[in-house]
């Protein structure tokens, strides 16, 4: 810790100097680092502040650093504590003196603000590709399989019929509501702290709204003081990040007990598969099953960082070094899940037999029959009382709904005539459901029109992303 020479007298212990140091996880955040201090520097240039040939020189300087460091031929020091100081003792290394001028009117306390959030700007862009390809995948799915049949469940009990379709669109929208909330976390961070100095702005002539936008966000900071101790996106990102692992993890949960041989519902890729080391008939899902555990894991991240923040006085803090290891590990964890996932789930294989099999037992019509007695004039509760009657008919002679007889159906009530039958055959029962939302083919193709444009829209956006002006 060299750069603290004019206050202290004694050398720092090699002990604080380990515990201090964050290099060991910061070298990420090079590229970042680099740009926030190349927009620095041009201020500083721009604004007559420094000279302008000494901001170039510092400028063309950064960029040789940058790619020497891309390449592997410097060194990062622990005894220089982070990337910031590592990159700034080098510079000064290269060009002397004039070197040393990189850190007139700002501190390390906006430096590593500016460099996070430009960091986890790049990072939510990355998830949100992740999340129109599940999407894409999925939206293929319904596309391909309006016509395949199965139990829809509440309370895990087989409640109502459904299609495939609908139920991975119901997937879909979970999806689509996390990249939105990755979308609101990105406006919200997209203001630049760079400029608000230690925690009170700088003496200097600086232009914050210059440095903002070429460093492509929309806007300085309004306080200086929040600017240097804000880590609400952090927060967020780790948030909306723990969000998406529940519906992975939901996802994953059911795969894990479609595939399992009392259900059958879904076949997985033999190359997304394991087997069992002394049972030579076993299949495993252990992709899935490894997804819902690194749920808690994101989790803990999440805790990690509200714990960390929840009694910190204004501003900085170095407890808020703590906020790095928690956001790094919850990215690299979804982006590796997202990895995994994706390609399980555009080889997955829906068994369409097994789950049309299942749509003939646990009395799913049951709602279709008492819906059929209200069309006739009787109030649904009257209904649905005979209905209930009726199962437990069923139930106690080994029937269906669909085996028993008409004379057995005006047992219960005269209203029944022949078109009971079609009223409750399986398919009719999804078509019949044209509310929007709902399961039949109408509905779901008017979803997958929705799906399609919102997958075309955020592909462009993303196609047309740029994080700043100076690479």
């Amino acid at each position: 810790m060299q750069y603290f020479s004019g206050r202290f007298k004694e050398k720092a212990s090699n002990l604080i100097l380990d515990f201090h140091s964050t290099i060991k996880f910061e070298e990420r955040l090079a590229y970042y680092d680099v740009m926030g201090s190349i927009a620095h520097v041009r201020g500083l240039g721009k604004q007559g502040i420094i000279p302008l040939e000494d901001s170039k020189l510092i400028e063309k300087t950064l960029r040789e650093i940058l790619e020497d460091l891309e390449n592997g031929k410097i060194k990062l020091l622990v005894e220089y504590e982070d990337i910031h100081m590592n990159i700034e003792k080098n510079l000064i290394d290269r060009i002397g003196d004039i070197g040393k001028k990189i850190h007139t009117g700002r501190s390390r306390n906006d430096q590593t603000a500016v460099d996070l959030k430009l960091y986890l700007k790049d990072e939510i862009k990355k998830i949100q590709s992740y999340l129109i390809e599940i999407i894409e995948i999925l939206n293929k799915l319904a596309k391909e399989n309006k016509k395949t049949f199965m139990p829809g469940f509440t309370h895990l009990q087989k409640a109502q019929p459904i299609c495939f379709s609908h139920y991975v669109l119901g997937y879909v929208e979970m999806f689509r509501r996390d990249h939105q909330r990755l979308e609101n976390c990105f406006d919200m961070m997209n203001a630049s702290p760079l400029g608000s100095a230690a925690l009170a702005g700088t003496s200097y002539p600086i232009d914050m709204e210059y440095t903002s936008k070429i460093l492509g966000f929309s806007r300085p900071v309004w306080n200086s003081l929040d600017g240097v101790s804000d880590r609400d996106h952090v927060i967020e990102i780790i948030s909306d990040i723990s969000i998406i692992m529940v519906h992975l993890s939901r996802f994953c949960e059911e795969i894990i007990l479609y595939c399992s041989n009392d259900f059958g519902y879904l076949e997985l890729s033999d190359s997304f598969s394991t087997g069992s080391s002394i049972m030579p008939q076993k299949k495993n899902p252990d992709a899935a099953e490894l997804i819902r555990g690194k749920s808690g894991r994101v989790f803990g991240d999440l805790m990690g960082i509200l714990t960390t923040m929840k009694g910190i006085p204004l501003a900085y803090n170095k407890d808020m070094q703590e906020d790095k290891e928690n956001v790094f590990d919850a990215l690299d964890t979804v982006k590796a899940c997202f990895a995994v996932f994706n390609g399980m789930i555009k080889t997955m294989k829906p068994n369409k037999e097994k789950m049309l099999k299942a749509c003939y037992n646990g009395f799913i019509n049951a709602t279709d029959v008492a819906d059929y007695l209200t069309n006739k004039g009787m109030s649904f509760r009257d209904a649905y009382k005979i209905v209930g009657s009726m199962v437990s008919y069923c139930i106690d002679n080994n029937k269906t709904l669909e085996s028993l007889s008409l004379d057995e159906y005006k047992n219960f009530n005269n209203l029944f005539e022949k078109d009971i039958y079609s009223e409750i055959d399986i398919e009719n029962c999804i078509e019949k459901r044209t509310s929007i939302g709902g399961p039949s083919e109408k509905s779901i193709d008017k979803h997958i029109e929705v799906v399609d444009k919102f997958i075309d829209e955020k592909i462009l956006e993303l196609k047309n992303y740029k994080l700043n002006e100076i690479f």
